[in-house]
């Protein structure tokens, strides 16, 4: 972050490790899943790396993390903070668990492939002038995209009202979300203001991190930090 933006809150994403179906390409929304032992240890090796004192993710400059309540997101919460050892590094006070920052809601769709989902709309008659967009066209039985565009809307309201009273640097107040790869591109593109069906691409692979925040100390004008130097270390 340059200096005029020193202290500036930010917001950290962070995606679930791998699960079996991340592999395979399944649409995973409801459905419980572990991680699996490469899931855990991408975790792992991105909690070793980016989250402690002194590193990206300070727990000491951490107000408030935003949990999924999949059990993959909460497996890679513990990891994350905890580490292999398993002392919590973060106060239970200082984490909600929210169905706002669940999954994208799947409905029919779920533990589909992308293939099966659009090879079963065109067998209905769908889909005849434009191809199924699930950030236009939201899933059947599940959730359009204004319900998930109403609901991180409120957790980004949450995260503002958090972050607002402190944007020069008065008190650390980052904010960490760990949940998932739609939703969490979802909430990327809720923060930055755009609409659901905003043709803005994004990756975030299994157990990596993102990163946004504001521009100029203001609330009303945030960003994606597209990258970041990480804090020198000590001598």
């Amino acid at each position: 972050m340059s200096d005029k933006d020193a202290g500036t809150p930010r917001v950290f994403l962070a995606r679930h490790g791998e699960t079996e179906w991340t592999i395979n390409g399944r649409y995973t929304g409801v459905t419980e899943l572990e991680l699996t032992e490469r899931g855990e240890k991408q975790v792992l090796g991105t909690g070793k790396l980016l989250v402690g004192s002194g590193k990206l993710i300070d727990p000491t400059q951490v107000e408030h993390i935003f949990v999924s309540p999949r059990q993959r997101a909460q497996k890679t919460f513990k990891l994350l903070f905890d580490g292999a050892e398993g002392t919590s590094t973060v106060g239970s006070e200082k984490v909600s668990v929210t169905e706002d920052i669940g999954e994208w809601g799947y409905g029919d769709y779920e533990g589909l492939l992308t293939k099966e989902i659009e090879a079963s709309r065109k067998q209905r008659g769908l889909d005849k002038e434009k191809p199924w967009n699930i950030w236009r066209d939201g899933c059947e039985g599940g959730e359009s995209a204004q319900q998930v565009t109403d609901r991180l809307d409120r957790l980004i309201s949450k995260i503002h009202d958090i972050q607002r009273p402190y944007m020069h640097g008065e008190k650390p107040v980052d904010v960490v979300v760990v949940a998932h790869g739609h939703i969490l591109r979802a909430f990327t593109k809720r923060w930055l203001k755009y609409p659901m069906d905003f043709p803005f691409s994004m990756m975030l692979p299994p157990g990596a991190i993102g990163v946004l925040s504001y521009r100029g100390h203001r609330v009303d004008d945030p960003a994606l930090l597209i990258g970041m130097a990480l804090p020198p270390e000590e001598t």
